[in-house]
């Protein structure tokens, strides 16, 4: 590219004066086929789409595809709404050779410009610092054509706009390279680290039975609404999924004062189990507390009280022999169960205490390799990505000719 054109002044025209915005309509998810006429639902454009595209996932009857709203070759497909602010007005420059039906929740900008240059603007940071003030909605947040009509774009002459193009394509193209090569490091650790986990756990001493190592008691019950920003530490099963690992000393939700009394506690080294999960994977994942106070938990949850290193437990009920031997204690309805009983039944090693505190530190010091976004390849990978949208961005920013 030419070097300073960066530096160069150039029009930043509104959206709606260089293209027209149409709605999508007409086209269902219960529309779509895996053979016909290209079509693009606007949840694909989440979920499937890159930057552009020049095959559908999906297509409609041929017959019927005169009844939806097109987008042409070159066109944008915008995506309209989102329930995530940051979602709202992703798009895709649809390149293929044929048209492609639009659904509803989708806008088609139709336009002179390079196709790829305009969908590489909506993903910078100016685009999105922008679009903010024309959102709407709730819940579900929303961009309407006058809005999107009303961003500006800056606009360098057709050349210099596919010279950008393609040195952003190469960009990306080099950083998807790099970050299928961290990820494929990343999962091979992620495997090494499961391998020597269980490994060392399993190697540590002959197992016995949880119900002879400690007591399960089971939580009390609180709801949703219970939940406040200021009160009693609790934790609900389902964080025990989503919020924590293997161990925690700090609650990530509080529940109401007044119902202290009601309520049922876990102290400092109990390991708290969810007995409720979608899966039976899912369902027997252990956080060891170690707060320095007691803390509410659920009555889908158990407490395991016990005198191990409350680490080297939850380690523990994470092995691969561990999930084997649970399997024969789960419920098999609906919602997977697991109670007192069945995990009394599941054996884990017992080593002494001295060696359970020192696997539990070799592990910790594995885990935070592996799994912590500050240090290793997960940080390498974020760091690749904030590296590629800072160039994306500086490559699509050009001071305002007066």
């Amino acid at each position: 590219m030419r070097p300073n054109i960066a530096n160069t002044p150039v029009p930043h025209p509104y959206l709606g004066e260089v293209g027209t915005f149409t709605r999508g309509a007409g086209l269902q998810k219960s529309d779509l086929r895996s053979v016909g006429s290209p079509a693009i639902h606007y949840g694909q454009v989440h979920t499937h789409y890159g930057v552009w595209a020049t095959e559908t996932k999906s297509f409609v009857d041929e017959s019927l595809a005169a009844r939806y709203k097109i987008a042409q070759p070159g066109a944008l497909v915008i995506a309209t709404t989102s329930e995530d602010d940051a979602a709202v007005g992703k798009a895709t420059a649809w390149l293929g050779a044929e048209p492609a039906a639009v659904s509803g929740d989708a806008h088609i900008f139709h336009h002179t410009l390079d196709p790829k240059f305009v969908s590489y603007f909506f993903q910078t940071t100016d685009f999105q610092r922008q679009k903010q003030a024309h959102l709407t909605g709730a819940k579900v947040r929303r961009i309407s054509a006058d809005g999107l009509s009303r961003i500006r774009i800056p606009l360098p002459p057709l050349e210099i706009q596919r010279e950008i193009v393609e040195v952003l394509d190469t960009l990306r193209s080099l950083e998807a390279e790099l970050e299928a090569e961290l990820e494929a490091e990343l999962e091979a650790r992620c495997r090494q680290y499961v391998h020597y986990r269980d490994t060392m756990i399993r190697e540590s001493a002959p197992q016995r039975f949880l119900g002879e190592l400690g007591i399960f008691t089971r939580g009390r019950r609180f709801t949703k609404a219970d939940v406040v920003e200021a009160g009693i530490p609790s934790i609900h099963y389902g964080e025990i999924y989503t919020d924590y690992g293997v161990a925690a000393r700090a609650a990530t939700s509080h529940v109401r004062s007044d119902l202290r009394a009601g309520l049922r506690y876990a102290p400092t080294g109990d390991v708290i189990i969810a007995g409720v999960g979608e899966t039976v994977e899912d369902v027997g994942k252990a956080v060891a507390w170690l707060g320095e106070e007691p803390i509410a938990y659920h009555d889908d949850c158990f407490a395991f009280t016990h005198a191990m290193n409350p680490k080297f437990v939850s380690y523990a009920m994470q092995t691969q022999d561990f999930h084997g031997q649970k399997g024969k204690f789960v419920s098999r309805a609906k919602v997977k169960r697991l109670s007192a009983e069945g995990l009394g039944k599941i054996m884990i090693p017992a080593p002494e205490r001295k060696q359970q505190d020192r696997i539990v530190e070799v592990l910790d010091s594995f885990d935070a390799l592996v799994n912590d976004l500050s240090i290793g390849l997960p940080a390498e990978l974020a760091a690749r990505r904030k590296q590629y949208e800072h160039y994306r961005d500086k490559l699509l920013t050009f001071p305002e000719a007066s």
